[in-house]
């Protein structure tokens, strides 16, 4: 035990090393601007968005105060398909020069209609989002109970006064910070918070009245004249350039996070270790007695995971289709693990807006060639025939079920003339990587795994198929399939609640190091799972085990779903019907990958488990 501790050791260190240093944002290519007093800085708007509906929108899709000239940043791929449109804004802002309460523009006139789209999106609680300097705008709040401040993401665009009383945030107070060095100035946040109270026009200037109610109130039926203000305020600050970014990611309360996520990294490896321990001491043992001749026919009737090495390899049902489960778990198992990699190097940070999209789609499709070349050499093994039918499932799987349920909600997106529906160039483009890269390398891939040796395996296989006995109840596949899910979903319940935070709730996730750590754990899991249950098998004299292994070890995918439907009840206030299509048609996306990815896993893990086992006993 000593020495697995030794060898453990520096794998360890590397670990706490990587996830120290994931905690860090330096990102390649992105160096701070200097900047001298008076320098213009350019407020540029980013989208509107809603935990409620979901649905993004664009800034100017509300009768905003607009430049002379929009100008509209091209998006990278991944900031298309999140819904962001960024565009410049009239705002006037100078680095260290203070501004007192000016007219943004306005009085004017505002139709029914654009009342009406006001009080909508107040009540379902939009938020608007904007940047300064790569920043994004956030929210001073003061938590009355504990004393502490945080930022909330963007700034409410309106809000209700009891209940019935729709107020639009018309004034804009922004309070950004600076650190000085050199002479030159560095801005280090920008914190866009909006303050609710009337004002008086005097000409091009205004002032704050708190007498009068606050906010302008929207209202159908009447004339509605709105105008904007705004105000800016420079404060200095202490925190360098590399750290501007800390005040976002600590929106969360980050101590219950690694104290979660340390407890349930010491719960798995400790019970991995029992789990590892029992099933070398029971396999030394009856590997010791199958090899010893006079104990033969004792041992044969003690265990039976030895009389079906006649069969244990015969090749499985639709090996086609198992071939394709696993070359797609393959490139979406070489897609994560590389994209965490590059994560945790801090190469898509946050200040990379959309990168980890992006990422995630172009590594996805270069690792068309690893999903071809495994799914090839499998299917020869299986001694299947039809290789290019295999070959055009294995490449069109994932891909295609993923498109189609997009596809099917892109409708309902358009419908809301929402900026979160994916433009038909996008989809073109999308396509183009599919059909012109993808699908290309799986082929290159399967051409070289097929005519490669196929897989040798320790034993023959009979031509007569051995018949499958009776086992116990807990062995047959529901209960196994339930079991079997508990302990690689305790590996990753909460570190699903951030990312379904992220995701759903419009927060940060920045914690890769310990995603990749928890990345591992789950596959540690998952292997000792699946070799555990299929051994069960094998001693029950069921040699069934090349769907099973598959079903078993992804059966974590099952809990995942239930945990999404339970964060779905009580985390998010979607009501209506739209928005919960989406957050249940993403999910099915989300639980697919997951248990491709997981199935691979054991099955991989099972496979190499059982030609081990069997090449190391005599086979008369």
């Amino acid at each position: 035990m000593a020495v697995i501790t030794r060898s453990w050791l520096p794998v360890v260190c590397l670990l706490l090393i990587m996830v120290s240093n994931s905690l860090s944002f330096y990102l390649p290519g992105i160096a701070p601007i200097d900047y001298s007093r008076g320098d213009q800085l350019e407020v540029k708007a980013v989208k509107m968005t809603s935990i409620k509906t979901q649905l993004p929108y664009e800034y100017y899709t509300l009768p905003f105060c607009k430049p002379t000239n929009l100008h509209f940043k091209p998006e990278n791929l991944g900031e298309v398909l999140r819904g962001d449109r960024i565009v410049n804004t009239p705002y006037e802002v100078q680095m260290n020069m203070n501004k007192k309460c000016t007219v943004l523009c306005g009085p004017f006139d505002v139709t029914d209609e654009i009342v009406k789209r006001f009080i909508f999106r107040i009540e379902k609680e939009y938020y608007i989002h904007m940047i300064i300097d790569n920043l994004p705008a956030a929210t001073k709040l003061y938590l009355m109970q504990s004393g502490e401040t945080q930022y909330e993401h963007g700034f409410r665009l309106g809000g209700i006064l009891d209940d019935q009383k729709v107020i639009v945030n018309n004034h804009l107070k922004m309070v950004l910070k600076y650190h000085t060095y050199d002479k030159f100035y560095f801005v280090i946040i920008s914190a866009i918070s909006y303050d609710i109270n009337s004002v008086n026009v005097d000409g091009k200037s205004c002032s704050l009245k708190t007498e009068k109610p606050p906010g302008q109130e929207m209202k159908t039926g009447y004339t509605t004249k709105l105008m904007f203000t705004y105000e800016v305020e420079w404060q200095p600050s202490d925190v360098v350039w590399a750290s501007r970014w800390d005040t976002y990611l600590a929106m969360s309360d980050v101590q219950i996070h690694w104290f979660s996520i340390i407890n349930s990294v010491v719960i798995v490896l400790f019970l991995s270790g029992v789990i590892a321990m029992i099933m070398i001491r029971t396999l030394r043992s009856d590997i010791a007695r199958y090899n010893k001749e006079d104990d033969y026919e004792e041992a044969i009737e003690e265990t039976g995971w030895k009389l079906v090495h006649g069969d244990v390899f015969r090749p499985p049902q639709r090996p086609w289709l198992l071939t394709a489960f696993v070359g797609s778990g393959v490139q979406i198992f070489c897609m994560g693990l590389v994209t965490l990699v590059f994560a945790m190097l801090g190469m898509l940070s946050p200040a990379s807006r959309g990168s980890l999209i992006q990422a995630i789609i172009l590594v996805y499709v270069f690792m068309g060639v690893f999903a071809g070349y495994h799914a090839g050499r499998l299917y020869k093994t299986l001694k299947g025939l039809n290789w290019k039918k295999s070959t055009v499932v294995t490449a069109g799987l994932y891909p295609g079920f993923v498109s189609a349920i997009c596809f099917f909600l892109n409708f309902f997106i358009w419908g809301k003339h929402s900026s979160g529906a994916v433009p038909f160039t996008t989809m073109i483009a999308l396509l183009c990587l599919w059909m012109g890269i993808s699908l290309p390398l799986v082929f290159l891939g399967y051409y070289f795994g097929y005519r490669k040796q196929p897989y040798e395996h320790p034993v023959r296989t009979n031509q007569i198929p051995r018949q499958v006995p009776e086992h116990m109840w807990y062995m047959n596949f529901i209960p196994s399939f339930l079991l079997s899910g508990i302990l690689p979903f305790g590996a990753v319940f909460i570190e699903l609640f951030f990312i379904l935070s992220a995701i759903w709730e419009n927060q940060f996730y920045y914690l890769f190091g310990f995603l990749f750590l928890v990345f591992v754990i789950l596959a540690i899991c998952v292997s000792q799972i699946s070799i555990v249950v299929t051994y069960l098998n094998l001693v029950s004299e069921d040699y069934h085990w090349w769907w099973r292994s598959f079903f078993m070890s992804s059966s974590c995918s099952f809990y995942v779903f239930l945990y999404a439907v339970f964060y779905f009840v009580t985390k998010l206030k979607i009501v209506d019907f739209i928005p919960a299509l989406l957050y249940f048609g993403y999910t099915v996306i989300m639980v697919f990958t997951f248990w491709l990815l997981t199935g691979t896993i054991g099955f991989y893990s099972t496979y190499f488990f059982i030609r081990h086992i069997y090449s190391a006993v005599k086979i008369d």
